[in-house]
């Protein structure tokens, strides 16, 4: 035994320790995946029986949607394999205001302010956003944070509900 100190450094992808092993055959319409380093949400799996008949394995085939940017993405997995899968956390803010730079001000649930988010990119959510402020709404937005990435994916407007 000798009396040395080892160091370990990590030599892990930062966007590994985000995400966690799945097997590929299990992965369902509706969960989540990691294409290319992207946090996906898969919208349809495909596993075409003219793959794997012989000796290789039976593939699926994912068609997924990038969480922030909206982008389709495609992958082909053995279902035998493992797929690196996302565990995306959702938070609700209330919606303060929009700055000029194009961010949004939020209020956290504690009542700091979170103002390091960005407007969606999807026209329908920000075109949401603008008229419920414009008509005085008062709106809570559900922001997906996944792999160090966050994105609004949905808003409601809560005007008509009492909060006591």
């Amino acid at each position: 035994m000798s009396d040395e100190e080892h160091q370990f450094e990590s030599m892990a992808n930062a966007v590994a320790s985000k995400t966690y092993p799945q097997q590929a055959g299990t992965i369902r319409k509706g969960g989540h995946i990691v294409i290319k380093n992207r946090a996906c949400k898969v919208l349809d799996v495909f596993t075409p029986s003219w793959i794997g008949r012989r000796h290789s394995h039976v593939k699926c085939h994912f068609v997924a949607v990038d969480n922030c940017n909206g982008k389709k993405l495609e992958d082909i997995v053995p279902s035998s394999h493992n797929c690196d899968v996302s565990n995306p956390l959702y938070t609700d803010y209330h919606l303060i205001d929009i700055c000029e730079d194009g961010s949004v001000i939020l209020l956290t649930e504690k009542g700091d302010i979170k103002d390091d988010l960005k407007l969606p990119t999807d026209d329908a959510r920000l075109t949401q956003i603008e008229d419920g402020l414009l008509m005085d709404k008062e709106l809570v937005v559900t922001v997906m944070s996944a792999m160090g990435e966050e994105q609004i994916c949905a808003i409601k407007d809560i005007s008509g509900t009492k909060l006591y």
